[in-house]
């Protein structure tokens, strides 16, 4: 598996590799909905994903229904209730709330400034 994404209109795609089909396909990520695509090459996988998104939004307007939006700015974090603990006595410390502490590390880790 391949963790490369495409990007379209603000909406990502994976890239995927089946061995036992020997196929490409991948799907509409960081959406509720179920949106998938296929192709033979590259470029063919990256034209059906790109009308993906294009159906994907037609579709949401004809049903008068928004599209899913993705990342809306907010997740939960499951860490364990240790590292959690620590987390928490960390933002303390940092007079930080514990969202501000996890993002900033996000930051950090992401390399953004």
């Amino acid at each position: 598996m391949n963790n490369d994404l495409f990007e379209y209109q603000g909406y990502y795609g994976s890239v995927q590799y089946s061995k036992e089909d020997d196929c490409l396909y991948g799907r509409i990520e960081f959406i509720d909905d179920l949106v998938l695509y296929d192709g033979k090459s590259l470029p063919e996988l990256r034209a059906a994903f790109e009308h993906a998104v294009d159906d994907y939004l037609e579709q949401c307007r004809l049903n008068g229904q928004e599209p899913n939006v993705t990342c809306k700015g907010s997740f939960n974090v499951r860490l364990g209730s240790e590292l959690h603990r620590r987390a928490a006595v960390a933002a303390k410390q940092a007079q930080q709330t514990l969202n501000e502490f996890v993002k900033d590390a996000v930051v950090q880790k992401l390399g953004y400034s």
